[in-house]
């Protein structure tokens, strides 16, 4: 299959939501003990919730009854964006998110970042119906991307904790908040939805569901989609493709237990886009990319030979490359079973599995093939199995919870690093990463992790009085990480031993405790404090070596006085929730010992991205938003954010001292606003979002950046009902990026420099257009 015929669909849109539907009110999370009451309680929350209504009927939910900071996103918000925007992009709209992406949809992961309150988002908690997914970086060791785990019509609702997690989260890098994410069960009715969508350069996208229906009287019913995108690069010569299976089945057994079992299955050939420096970006502009599918101008290039336009760059060779393209096959399976065992008593138990299969693609020009050619096709290849199982008792005694549970997980990881052989010859094939048929002429090195992990966690909600609920409890953590070595070539690594060994990250007890006291009708203040503890991430981005050891002698050492990355958060804040404003202001500060930051020298497909400890980090910031209904059918959202998060140390590395104390982590903005103009009327709807954000530091010593933007998209749908067959018949149009900026998305790809530019610059898409037909019938 060509590369060509792999394509993604090119929708665009950064939606911010002005309104969060009614089925994401907080009390929906069957999963919190901080529920108390759980489903009767919950469905009486909702029925009596104050609401603010537009004409989508939706409304804003600031979290209200939560002794955190936590806010949910319906599917009703889902539906505003594009149909294949990762679900991400949606969360992207709430105070103190950072979502940043090359591609429109945010379906390439290395032009992506998610950011929470200064975490990235391999250092938050991710879930799907309670299966973890690990981090949602790119390449993450762990880490399965939500948007290659389940389609957006397919998700009801998103609950986010954006200081800290719960402590039932299955998540050893959650040192910030938790994202989880549920789908929907089958329709008790037969039925099913299609949706197509096209848009600029090229893009379509299929999405078909369908629902069973209640099969038999004990009430079996499943669903079964497939979702298949495809577009070409809106820079370059390359495409994006990805498709997706997604199937659920529910059974009630008796009255009292549900079982539910879900599998995934989806399959990806994603072209990267090219990354900048500051300096290419000044003297170049906007607008380059890989050569592919130019194979002759690579040749030349690396063989010193460059296009005009980067000859008087101060490293031209590592302009640009002639391909970066991922290809990746993922399988998520996971099965539950919540019982009612009593009137007070429940139990819920998650098994899950895991496998994914990712290859990493860049032609380096940096080793030569047995050709002859002074380039050759670079692999970055892992393999990922998971297998684990949460479970879960819930005991409801009179004003308390208590939720006592346990996670276990065993996971293998493998990765190398391969090299194929290009053609010496303008003319000849080069060799087709997506195919990928070859064998390796050399393996750089190899590696084989297995690491079990063990999770205990034990706490207790009690109603103090009707205006006041106290949650305290604590996770035991225990993740050990053991290493050895299957490849190891001198010519890449050159040592004639890789590093290997173990590793044990652990906690006795990582606390929390918070509160809510609703002191008046529709005005509640919150707390928060909580311990967490993020687990030894595995190797960073082209290294040979676990844990960032370059010996073994060095790994011995770093054994001995290595410690796991924790933190303090506190915040506390206060909600507003009345029929025509809805408002959340919240404080936080968080305290790092022991941070560990990505810092890379080299070239960028051969440098070595390590996970290095910064010391201690100071982190203080600030969150409000507001939801307006001036007039029936009109709301007027707004949000802004600060953060100030520095670092408390200096850095000795190589031998040289950077003075980072007292300077700006990068990536993360100090600044951020979000505003949406909503107006909804029947079944029509229309929204004008805005975003600004802020400039990011690229150095760790701030001696660089990139400077601050606006951006703005609109959107606007209609729905026809009851025509012919089908229930409902829809028709959407939006529009990405009006005013076309240029702009600087995504940064720090491939790691940051202590200090100066480097090539992790991700420039973001310009205007776009989509169009989208749906029916449900």
């Amino acid at each position: 299959m060509s590369a060509r015929s792999w394509k993604y669909i090119g929708i665009s849109q950064m939606v911010f939501l002005a309104l969060y539907g009614q089925n994401s009110v907080w009390a929906a999370d069957m999963r919190r003990p901080e529920a108390a009451s759980l489903r009767a309680k919950t469905a009486h929350a909702q029925k009596h919730a104050p609401v603010v209504k537009s004409a989508s009927e939706t409304i804003s939910v600031v979290g209200s009854g939560s002794t955190r900071q936590m806010q949910s996103v319906s599917r009703r918000d889902m539906q505003n964006l594009v149909p294949g925007t990762t679900p991400l992009k949606a969360v992207g709209n709430l105070p103190g998110v950072q979502f940043s992406s090359s591609d429109p949809l945010g379906i390439d992961l290395w032009s992506q970042s998610f950011y929470m309150h200064g975490f990235t988002s391999d250092q938050l908690g991710f879930t799907v119906d309670g299966i973890p997914l690990g981090g949602q970086g790119y390449e993450s060791y762990n880490g399965v991307p939500v948007n290659r785990t389940i389609s957006n019509e397919n998700i009801i609702r998103t609950d986010v904790s954006q200081g800290a997690g719960s402590l039932d989260t299955p998540s050893t890098s959650n040192l910030g908040g938790t994202v989880r994410f549920y789908s929907d069960d089958p329709l008790d009715r037969m039925g099913g939805r299609i949706s197509q969508t096209f848009g600029s350069y090229d893009a379509f996208r299929t999405f078909v569901r369908f629902d069973s229906g209640k099969l038999n009287p004990s009430g079996t019913k499943f669903y079964v989609s497939y979702d298949r995108r495809a577009e070409d690069k809106w820079l370059g010569g390359d495409s994006q493709f990805q498709q997706m299976v997604n199937t659920k089945l529910v059974q009630p057994i008796g009255n009292h237990t549900t079982f539910k079992t879900y599998f995934d299955w989806s399959q990806e050939a994603a072209a990267s886009y090219l990354d900048n420096s500051l300096q290419m970006l000044k003297t170049v502009g906007y607008d380059s990319d890989y050569y592919y599918p130019d194979y002759a101008a690579a040749l030349n290039a690396a063989n010193g030979i460059y296009p005009t336009k980067y000859q008087n760059l101060s490293d031209p060779k590592n302009a640009a490359y002639y391909r970066g393209i991922e290809t990746s096959t993922y399988y998520v399976g996971g099965m539950s079973l919540d019982s009612e065992l009593t009137q007070h008593l429940e139990s819920r138990t998650t098994f899950y599995g895991i496998g994914k299969r990712y290859d990493a693609w860049w032609t380096s020009p940096y080793v030569s093939s047995p050709s002859g050619a002074p380039l050759a096709a670079q692999d970055q290849a892992m393999s990922t199995r998971r297998l684990g199982f949460q479970t879960d008792l819930l005991y409801h005694l009179r004003k308390q919870t208590f939720d006592a549970g346990f996670w276990y997980e065993n996971s293998v990881y493998n990765p190398s690093m391969q090299y194929y052989n290009e053609p010496d010859s303008p003319d000849g094939t080069p060799y087709d990463e997506v195919a990928h048929r070859g064998t390796p002429f050399m393996i750089g090195y190899g590696e084989a992790f297995n690491t079990n992990t063990y999770v205990f966690h034990l706490q207790d909600t009690y109603k103090v009085l009707p205006s006041l609920t106290l949650h305290a409890g604590f996770r035991t953590m225990v993740v050990n990480a053991a290493d050895r070595v299957t490849n190891n070539d001198f010519r890449y690594t050159g040592l004639t031993q890789i590093a290997s060994g173990s590793l044990t990250a652990e906690a006795a007890a990582l606390p929390q405790f918070s509160g809510n006291w609703k002191f008046a009708p529709h005005n509640e203040f919150y707390f928060d404090i909580s311990k967490n503890m993020q687990a030894y991430p595995q190797g960073g981005y082209n290294t040979s070596t676990p844990w960032g050891a370059q010996t073994q002698a060095d790994f011995n050492t770093l054994k001995k006085n290595l410690r796991p990355e924790t933190d303090w958060v506190y915040e506390i804040g206060y909600r507003l929730q009345t029929k025509y404003v809805q408002g959340l202001i919240n404080l936080y500060h968080t305290d790092f010992s022991n941070r560990q930051q990505s810092i890379s020298v080299g070239p960028l497909v051969t440098a070595h991205s390590l996970f290095q400890n910064v010391g201690d980090v100071d982190m203080n910031g600030v969150d409000g938003s507001v939801t307006i209904v001036p007039v029936r059918h009109f709301s007027i959202y707004n949000s802004i954010s600060y953060n100030s998060s520095k670092f408390e140390n200096n850095l000795t590395s190589g031998g040289v001292t950077y003075q980072l104390k007292g300077k700006q982590e990068p990536n993360y903005a100090k600044l951020m606003y979000k505003n949406s103009l909503s107006y909804s009327v029947g079944d029509f709807n229309l929204h004008f979002d805005t975003l600004f954000m802020g400039k990011r530091y690229l150095s760790y010593v701030n001696d660089t950046r990139v400077p601050a933007y606006w951006l703005e998209n609109f959107g606007m749908g209609y729905s026809f009902r009851n025509i012919s067959i089908a229930k409902t018949l829809k028709f959407d149009f939006n529009i990405y990026n009006i005013t076309n900026e240029r702009y600087v998305s995504n940064m720090g790809s491939g790691g940051n420099p202590l200090s100066g530019d480097y090539n992790s610059l991700q420039v973001g898409a310009p205007r776009s257009f989509y169009g989208t037909i749906s029916a449900s019938f």
